[in-house]
């Protein structure tokens, strides 16, 4: 008969293989949803007319409509069902993905973005609540990780995909009307197959044998209890703790610098080069393949080491001096693809250091708190970042003062991480 420990161990492994990859293909959905844009613009522009300023606009207005809504998504996943909140919430931005194919202006598209960004608003803190409904506390932090390699995933096989798809004409509709189109196909569909594949909690799996079922539930209604005190004595001061309002404050400059970059690369990068499309996308897949390579290589030598503050500030100086190189050194494509593969790695490698800070300092309650005020809170540098970025190429005619602002964010983002508070507590 299987002893507790062989139980414990089969469900862990059980529950990861049968959910991670699930959730990891549901986080490349919402990707290609939200960032699908960055392409899209390629070939909308002249049709739509849109400015450097009003697609700045366009793609960080999503940012105001994601904010408002991650707090009651999460609250949702809690205390209604997970299964049923992620599955409509995949349908919904599913839906107005593909409905932004039909947008004529840019009040319209200004609109389109804001509402899918709130239809996707409760998908990341949703499914960070659902994790700990079945990952005990030592798998939960690897389970997050592995959850999230799917941002640089989405980049990658998003540009290929957008450049594949913006060069068609079919029945008398441009490329960019059928990207949006498919990209929210997927989203729809795996919104439906949720509501059969994700049970809601443990209790509900009929994949577990008996046995493991029994020892998941025990333990985490142990861990619950354990920290049902903690969580009403930290919880309003984890908000006022210094370092998580420091953390918060590097987030922000980190995702002003990160989402401009991320929005504008093709754009910049067809600009600078005079590329096609479908050469600018696969460009693109380098690009962020440095930052897939640089997460895994920088997230395993974290975890080593255990130190976290270089390895978040390591990548972000990276990209501000590969960026100041562009004012340096003589001109190229070369030079440009060397620049942005570098810039890829430091908007990207960050990720699972950073999100392992807040544990250094607060205990597993206040962390989990700490969590998401810090992405709720940071996530209106995603609106800052390309709205200023267009702003300053549409008055200057010039991406030179925006690379000057994302290497001032980058910067500014590492130092402060760098000064975060080290004690350990719940002050």
């Amino acid at each position: 008969m299987p002893s507790s420990v062989d139980n414990g161990s089969t469900a862990r492994r059980r529950v990861a293989k049968r959910l991670l990859p699930f959730l990891f293909l549901l986080y490349v959905a919402n990707y290609l949803d939200r960032t699908n844009i960055a392409y899209a613009t390629l070939g909308m522009k002249g049709d739509l007319g849109l400015t450097d300023s009003v697609f700045g606009t366009a793609s960080g207005i999503f940012f105001i409509g994601y904010l408002g809504l991650q707090i009651p998504g999460a609250l949702l996943v809690e205390r209604w069902s997970a299964r049923r909140l992620l599955s409509l919430t995949l349908i919904t931005w599913g839906a107005l993905t593909a409905l932004t194919a039909v947008v004529r202006t840019p009040l319209q598209l200004y609109g389109a973005r804001f509402l899918l960004g709130a239809a996707e608003a409760g998908f990341f803190p949703g499914v960070i609540v659902y994790l700990s409904h079945w990952f005990v506390k030592q798998d939960r932090a690897k389970a997050v990780a592995r959850f999230m390699s799917a941002i640089p995933i989405g980049f990658i096989i998003g540009g290929p995909i957008a450049g594949s798809i913006l060069g068609v004409h079919w029945l008398g509709i441009t490329g960019w009307r059928w990207l949006f189109m498919f990209e929210g196909i997927p989203a729809i569909v795996l919104g439906f197959a949720t509501l059969f594949f994700l049970p809601d909690r443990p209790e509900h799996a009929r994949w577990l044998r008996s046995e493991e079922r029994d020892w998941l539930v025990g333990n985490l209604a142990q861990e619950r209890e354990a920290k049902a005190h903690a969580e009403k004595l930290t919880l309003w001061r984890t908000l006022r703790h210094p370092a998580v309002l420091i953390l918060t404050a590097g987030l922000f400059f980190t995702y002003s610098g990160g989402y401009a970059f991320w929005f504008f690369e093709p754009t910049m990068l067809q600009r600078f080069t005079g590329w096609t499309v479908r050469h600018v996308s696969w460009i693109g897949s380098i690009v962020f393949g440095t930052g897939l390579i640089g997460m895994l290589l920088l997230g395993w030598s974290s975890d080593r080491t255990g130190e976290r503050r270089w390895h978040f500030a390591i990548p972000q100086l990276t990209a501000a001096v590969a960026l100041g190189a562009w004012f340096i050194f003589p001109h190229s494509n070369a030079l440009l693809v060397l620049i942005f593969s570098l810039v890829g790695f430091g908007t990207i490698a960050y990720l699972p250091s950073f999100w392992a800070l807040p544990s250094e300092f607060l205990t597993s309650s206040a962390a989990a708190a700490a969590v998401g005020f810090i992405n709720c809170t940071a996530s209106i540098g995603g609106f800052f970042g390309p709205k200023m970025i267009g702003n300053l190429s549409q008055s200057s005619g010039s991406f030179n003062s925006g690379f000057v602002l994302m290497i001032a964010c980058w910067i500014i983002a590492s130092v402060l991480v760098l000064l975060c508070p080290r004690e350990q507590g719940d002050r």
